[in-house]
């Protein structure tokens, strides 16, 4: 029987976002980094989960840890670095939305090599969960994703990865050979449709799915925005519906929705029961403000979804 349900490998990000107080523009602090919120997000729906990064010893470092024991994630792999920082970013909206400013070059994340994958962690787990974002914040950072996915991949361990493109980190051109690659390698593929079509060229959501599956996933969750997310397997292709809500941010939304999938979907076997179920759970954080903190844990999901 595997150790941990899920192991989420990349960068934490301290979160400050933007709220007016008595006409005033404060940042009040929370937490982000793409799969440190699937993880969170999977915890929350009951998942066993662990996480291996790298956090500053630092204040920042500090309340990472902090929200993980909270959570109930296994942390016990994440190196502390005497001497180095946490990344941060800031959450503004303007008139299209979210506006983020990001401090995050040469934060400790950045800083991990192959040679500190924790193999048996990785070898324990159902699912290895990685993303662009953990190969883009430096090259030993993405060689140590991809040696993280070659040793899930030895010991039978399902691989999940989102694109997560992010034009700031790196380039185009090698993001999409590094992306591609690191898809080919995977089994689930969790890109959302901007990032899809930017890497891949394709603009149909059909045609996207269908490159995903060529590259040799099992399954590929392409997120919709509010049109929900297609779900494609070999033979079947499918759009789960989006779950209507007032929304107030949708910071963290696709990463909720990442985790929740993961986590039903180790639990009932069924891709497309997990994206509804994931499309619930995304649809009720954005109903707060940040990425963690308006994440919902399983009760508050089956209620949403009962009553819809």
């Amino acid at each position: 029987m595997s150790a941990f349900d899920i192991v989420a490998f990349g960068e934490p990000l301290m979160e400050f976002a933007e709220v007016e107080r008595g006409g005033e523009k404060l940042y009040l602090p929370g937490f982000g980094g793409d799969t440190s919120n699937v993880a969170v997000a999977a915890a929350r729906q009951g998942a066993k989960v662990a996480v291996f990064t790298a956090v500053g010893d630092d204040a920042f470092g500090r309340d990472f840890m902090k929200l993980w024991d909270a959570e109930g994630i296994d942390r016990s792999t994440v190196e502390v670095r005497a001497g180095e920082r946490t990344g941060i970013y800031f959450i503004g909206y303007g008139p299209e939305g979210h506006v983020f400013s990001y401090y995050r070059a040469g934060s400790a994340a950045s800083l991990v090599t192959p040679a500190e994958v924790p193999l048996d962690l990785i070898g324990s787990a159902r699912v290895l969960h990685v993303s662009g974002i953990s190969q883009a914040i430096s090259t030993s950072a993405c060689d140590a994703v991809f040696a993280a996915i070659r040793h899930a991949r030895a010991k039978g361990v399902t691989v999940s990865y989102d694109t997560n493109l992010r034009l700031r980190l790196w380039p185009l051109d090698r993001a999409r050979a590094v992306i591609h690659a690191a898809v080919a390698m995977s089994d689930i593929a969790r890109p959302g449709l901007d990032d899809a079509r930017a890497l891949t060229g394709l603009e149909r959501p059909e045609d996207v799915c269908d490159f995903y599956l060529g590259l040799g996933c099992r399954i590929v969750a392409l997120t919709l925005g509010k049109e929900g997310t297609m779900i494609a397997v070999p033979g079947e292709r499918r759009v789960v519906p989006g779950k209507p809500v007032k929304a107030v941010d949708a910071t963290g939304a696709g990463d909720t929705f990442g985790g929740a999938f993961l986590a039903e979907w180790l639990r009932c076997g069924d891709p497309f029961a997990a994206a509804t179920y994931a499309n619930g759970a995304a649809a009720l954080s954005t109903l707060g403000h940040g990425a963690v903190a308006p994440m919902p844990r399983r009760a508050a999901v089956e209620e949403f979804l009962r009553a819809a």
